[in-house]
């Protein structure tokens, strides 16, 4: 049984005192909860530090939202994998739609960042997804299998173990649309199926699929009750701790 893991992608949201806000909230939330998943919050960089003090006696992990394949060195505004070891992040979201549409990212780009983050040992959260044009085109499968395969070239069985995969339809983020569950199924099948051709049948069904895309508490249920769907990276909902929360429970 694969376990479900929800993270909260707080994007370019909550100052210190807000973020200390929300991290309080949910440890006070969830510390009479029975929880069988795994929690991940992703702040902004400025507030992964104290994050990381906050969330030290929690069930709660951190990530990063972002971040460079190179070391160190002349790349004003970035940040690099040993910066977010540092504060104390376990995982780093890399390939986010807003990454690729928004920043230019591209497929060797964002494998460069997975090889850097999995040298560094930083779990990825890889997301991937197709625009709403593509969706119509009826080409999702070409765009996830180019996604998937570029992303992951020269990536080893062992690294490969280390990775999440969330499948994000772009036409779904922050746009209040979600796919149905029966969409969000298909494409997650398609990818197990996919990493099973890439690697074998043994680690494809060890691989964590999330889902993203406007999840919900009153969606979220039905979508994590799916065969493939192994969890949630969450927008919008994961910035009050009430729909987080929620979200978590249904996990």
């Amino acid at each position: 049984m694969r376990k479900k893991v929800i993270a909260g992608n707080w994007k370019m949201n909550n100052d210190l005192s807000e973020s200390q806000n929300l991290i309080s909230k949910l440890i006070s939330g969830l510390s009479n909860e029975k929880v069988n998943c795994d929690v991940i919050v992703c702040p902004p960089f400025t507030s992964l530090s104290e994050a990381n003090s906050l969330l030290k006696k929690s069930i709660i992990k951190l990530g990063a939202q972002n971040m460079y394949f190179e070391e160190s060195g002349a790349f004003t505004g970035e940040i690099s994998a040993s910066m977010l070891k540092n504060t104390g992040c376990e995982y780093v979201i890399l390939g986010h739609s807003e990454r690729r549409t928004i920043f230019g990212e591209t497929d060797q780009v964002i494998n460069k960042k997975i090889k850097k983050a999995l040298q560094s040992n930083l779990l990825p959260i890889f997301c991937v997804g197709e625009s709403l044009q593509e969706r119509e085109s009826e080409v999702t499968n070409d765009i996830i299998k180019r996604q998937i395969t570029e992303g992951l070239k020269n990536i080893s069985s062992a690294e490969m173990q280390k990775i999440i995969i969330a499948y994000e339809p772009v036409w779904a983020i922050g746009t209040g649309k979600t796919a149905s569950p029966q969409q969000a199924e298909d494409v997650h099948a398609f990818i197990r199926g996919l990493v099973k051709s890439l690697y074998s049948n043994e680690i494809a069904e060890g691989l964590v699929i999330q889902y993203g895309g406007s999840v919900k508490p009153d969606n979220a249920k039905e979508l994590l009750s799916q065969k493939d769907i192994d969890g949630a990276l969450v927008g919008g909902a994961c910035l009050k701790s009430e729909s987080f929360i929620e979200i978590i429970k249904a996990a």
